[in-house]
């Protein structure tokens, strides 16, 4: 599927201030993010966020590792159309760079970004494409006929994108989690190649099955 031609801004910062030595995170497409890592020294760097993924307002980015430069992006669009509804989220790297990228899995001919139950492990040899690819998309005619595909259309609970990113050319694993219609926290493993598990937030953690909501971008829609 084409998206729409749009130019890449950067994200505007909403707050800066530092705990630990990690950076709040920036606020992003005018949506502040509220986010605190972990201390130095923590193999995982976890950032809880609170960001609205607004339909129709550009791209919303976020930074994993805090260094100021965007990694990865959600765009969602929704539109009525003269016979119906159109709708749909996707998300990709913020900027071509060589090893950024979305675990993914193939719906029919469709590529679509995985949604991962917490403690789904996140590195080799699992897919991951380097485009931007869909969470979700519905579509519906004034006929009746509709089409919906991608695993986050319906989804009633949170669930994690699996992430890959470079950092000064070294391969990285890491995580976002969506649910209700925010970006509600990310992670990644500092260690250069190492998997790390969706909603692991620290070496130790054993990642427990979670619950939660996850309002979908069709059901918001309808």
């Amino acid at each position: 599927m084409t998206r729409p031609s749009k130019p890449l801004s950067k994200l505007s910062e909403s707050a800066t201030q530092r705990l630990n030595g990690y950076a709040l995170a920036a606020g992003a497409a005018g949506v502040g993010v509220l986010a605190l890592a972990h201390p130095v020294g923590a193999k995982i760097v976890y950032t809880p966020a609170h960001v609205k993924i607004v339909p129709n307002h550009g791209e919303i980015f976020f930074d994993l590792n805090h260094d100021g430069v965007n990694d990865f992006g959600f765009y969602a669009h929704t539109a009525r159309t003269t016979s119906g509804f159109l709708g749909f989220l996707d998300v990709g790297p913020a900027r071509l760079r060589q090893g950024d990228a979305v675990l993914s899995i193939q719906n029919g001919r469709h590529a679509c970004a995985a949604a991962l139950a917490k403690g789904a492990r996140v590195g080799p040899p699992r897919p991951f494409n380097s485009n931007n690819v869909v969470m979700a998309f519905v579509s519906s005619s004034a006929g009746g006929k509709s089409t919906a595909f991608c695993p986050w259309v319906g989804l009633t609970k949170s669930a994690y994108l699996g992430l890959k990113f470079a950092i000064m050319g070294k391969t990285h694993f890491g995580w976002a989690r969506v649910g209700g219609g925010f970006l509600t926290g990310y992670a990644y493993e500092t260690i250069p190649g190492k998997s790390i598990n969706a909603g692991q937030t620290r070496e130790e953690d054993e990642t427990a099955p979670e619950t939660g909501t996850l309002g979908g971008l069709a059901r918001g829609a309808r």
